[in-house]
This record gives structure tokens, C-alpha cells and sequence, in this order.
């Protein structure tokens, strides 16, 4: 069954290219949160987005573990239980730095394979650290698909794009899970190198100067993680309460306006 619309919430769109700006030379991932609508088309909101950790760092590809899609469907119920909603997973976004946005036969094959487990199951692609060559302008580009086979019954299958059309629906605030993803984010990309550190532990009997070179390496991208985590993150925390200041002011004013329309007007509120 074929997806007809995909409605993804502003706050989830800010978590996933967030994470996908976070490297330009490799390929990030993570999965969506929603819920579909069925009727005489399938509809899908996607609420919040779960990112995870690479276990494959190659540069054309991106995997799931079997332990990080579990990990995410347990999010899944914990929303599903603070919101009141019944949300589960629906799909699954990746990045392509310095590359087209278009899914590669990988992503078609990959998608396929979500889609035999649910067939409304979508994908989106976040294009980042792309410029014009005139004006060296930056632009990103994000697109949603599903892929189906053109090969005829009893031949290799061979997988091209559906598109799905996309929505960015605003939201007025950034929600709680969304909130906590961003927040997340600098401890995921740190265990990712712990990860890579770890290896290279084991390994250092051998090679004692190469794991000396790593853990440099490793203390060097730990204070990038600032820089493309932190900063980022504590710019938008600021945007936020400069806004719910702002709220709060015009609430307040607005009170007492009809506070003083009350008393010229001699009406008595009950209490």
C-alpha cells in the first residue's frame, strides 16, 4: 500500500537536518516517529525523529542494528504513552553530503527492505553541504520516496524511486521529544568515536602509535562536537525563551486590557 502524502512536524524536520549537518563526510541516519491515516488514501504525520548511531561509517551507505531498532521502538511506546497517541514508527531519514538527493540503488534496496516489513514504510533524504558553483551560495534539499520494483515476476529485482509528496507543517514550540533528540545528539555522536577508540584499545600492542594518533584524533572531535552540537543547540534554547518571553509580555498586556475594560465598564468576574 502506497503512501499519497507525508505531513512531517517543523521541530522533527529541525531535528533531522540538525543531524545531518553534523558531518559532511559521512552518511548520518535515524528514524521517524508518527502515525498513518487510512481512508481512501494513506496519509502519514511523522511527529519526532529518533537518531542513532552508524554501525557502518562507510561513506555511500548507512545501516540499522537490530539492537537500535528496538531501542527505537521502546521511544516509540514511551511517546505513545506520554502523548496519549498511538505512534510507532513509520520510516527512516539519511544524509547525503556533498551528493544529489536522490536515493542511490543502496537506499532503493534498502528502502525495499523496510517496505516487505510494513508497505507504508517512507524514507526521506536530507541533501546538506551543497553550493552553487556561481554564486557559492549553501543550499540543503530534503525529498521522501518509497521504491518499488519495475522487473518483471521471476527476474532480479531492480528498484526505482516513487516519490511521495512532502509537507513541513510549523508547529508553535519544539517538543519535549523532539527537545531531548537535540539534546541527545552530542552523547551520540561521542559513542560513536568511543566506539572507533575502543577498537583501536584493543589494538594497541600492535600498533601503539596508531592508537596514540586516535585518541588525538579523538579529543580533537570531541571539541568539534561544540561547534556543531552545543553552539547550535544553545541558539535555538535562546530563540526559544526569547520567544516565550515574548508571549508571556503580550499575555500580560493583554490581561490588563481587560482588566481595565472590567473596571470601565463596571462588570463584576465571579470568583
Amino acid at each position: 500500500m502506497w503512501v499519497s502524502s507525508v505531513r512531517l512536524a517543523a521541530d522533527a524536520y529541525l531535528v533531522c537536518l540538525h543531524h545531518a549537518l553534523t558531518t559532511e563526510k559521512e552518511e548520518v541516519m535515524g528514524l521517524l516517529v508518527g502515525q498513518f491515516s487510512e481512508g481512501n488514501e494513506v496519509t502519514c504525520d511523522i511527529y519526532s525523529a529518533v537518531t542513532l548511531r552508524r554501525s557502518d561509517k562507510r561513506k555511500d551507505r548507512v545501516e540499522i542494528s537490530p539492537e537500535m531498532l528496538i531501542e527505537a521502538q521502546q521511544k516509540a511506546e514511551q511517546m505513545s504513552a506520554s502523548s496519549g497517541q498511538e505512534l510507532h514508527i513509520v520510516g527512516w531519514y539519511h544524509s547525503h553530503p556533498h551528493i544529489t538527493v536522490w536515493p542511490s540503488d543502496i537506499d532503493l534496496q534498502t528502502q525495499a527492505g523496510y517496505q516487505q516489513m510494513d508497505s507504508r514504510f517512507i524514507g526521506l533524504i536530507f541533501s546538506v553541504y551543497n553550493e552553487d558553483k556561481k554564486t557559492k551560495v549553501g543550499s540543503h534539499q530534503v525529498t521522501c520516496f518509497q521504491a518499488t520494483n519495475q522487473s518483471p515476476e521471476g527476474e532480479a529485482p531492480q528498484y526505482v524511486r516513487l516519490p511521495v509528496p512532502l509537507e513541513i507543517q510549523p508547529t508553535p514550540n519544539l517538543a519535549t521529544n523532539n527537545q531531548q533528540a537535540l539534546e541527545n545528539l552530542c552523547a551520540t555522536l561521542f559513542d560513536e568515536q568511543s566506539e572507533v577508540l575502543e577498537l583501536s584499545r584493543q589494538r594497541s600492542p600492535q600498533y601503539p602509535l596508531a592508537h596514540l594518533h586516535n585518541a588525538a584524533v579523538m579529543v580533537r572531535s570531541v571539541c568539534g562536537l561544540s561547534s556543531l552540537v552545543s553552539g547550535p543547540l544553545v541558539c535555538t534554547m535562546e530563540e526559544r525563551l526569547h520567544h516565550i518571553r515574548g508571549t508571556t509580555q503580550h499575555l500580560k498586556q493583554e490581561a490588563e486590557y481587560l482588566k481595565n475594560l472590567l473596571l470601565e465598564n463596571e462588570i463584576k468576574v465571579p470568583l
